[in-house]
């Protein structure tokens, strides 16, 4: 399983993958976010599910970049593009794959901005190729392990909040995922866009980063239920104590 966040707020863009693979009984540490700078732009893709499907549609997108004369002047159009290698691999691959017993997955996350994009945009990719845009409605889109962190989330997160906001959120969310999902978990990468910067910044966060909040947000939850108005609640405890049912 994987977990990968994509965020789109007002200010710029926040993206957090987890770095486990699991084949089997055999766990390893390995990127989920690929970075791509190019004349003072830059696009990140972010994926999850079959390694090999996602280790071939990236192999054949890098050759496409590596080789064109132009670097994409809109974001969709890279966004088509990476789709494009995802149909190439399942010609090649799904029967193959389908005839083992596995199923052909990839979903991407895709953001960034481009040199003609009036704003940073944010798109998730589906396995048959098809995509869409996430928007300021629901300013977020979870891949893989996807509903532990998206109650935080939906509670939590606005378009009109700060990046700053944003990760506290993500990393929220992700550690959600982590504590009840036994294959996702540390290493982190977080990749920050900033509308003003118009640059795309990456950071790892190991366990020992983020321990000192995982358990400060743990206290404050069970804090918050211990305050919680009971009143409410002594109705459905009032036969245990001899009173009406």
């Amino acid at each position: 399983m994987t977990f990968c966040l994509g965020i789109k707020v007002k200010e710029g863009l926040v993206g957090l993958s987890d770095t486990r693979v699991t084949s089997g009984s055999e766990c390893i540490t390995a990127r989920k976010v690929n970075v791509y700078h190019q004349d003072h732009t830059s696009l990140f893709v972010m994926t999850s599910g079959l390694r090999s499907v996602r280790d071939k549609a990236l192999t054949y997108f890098n050759e496409l970049i590596e080789e064109r004369d132009q670097p994409y002047d809109r974001l969709f159009k890279a966004v088509n593009a990476f789709a494009d290698q995802i149909r190439r691999v399942a010609a090649e691959d799904r029967q193959a794959l389908e005839e083992s017993g596995l199923h052909f997955n990839i979903h991407a996350l895709i953001g960034g901005q481009l040199s003609h994009d009036t704003e940073h945009k944010l798109y998730l990719v589906y396995p048959q190729g098809n995509w869409v845009e996430v928007g300021k409605g629901t300013p977020y889109y979870i891949i893989g392990a996807s509903g532990y962190g998206k109650p935080v989330l939906d509670r939590t997160l606005k378009y009109d909040d700060t990046m700053r906001h944003a990760l506290k959120v993500g990393c929220l969310a992700f550690d959600s995922t982590r504590i009840s999902a036994a294959d996702v978990d540390f290493p982190v990468d977080v990749v920050l866009y900033s509308l003003s910067e118009r640059k795309i910044v990456e950071y790892r966060y190991d366990k020992d980063d983020l321990g000192e909040v995982s358990g400060w947000w743990q206290e404050k939850l069970r804090s918050a239920i211990a305050e919680l108005p009971s009143d409410w609640i002594e109705k459905s405890f009032a036969a245990l104590d001899g009173g009406e049912s």
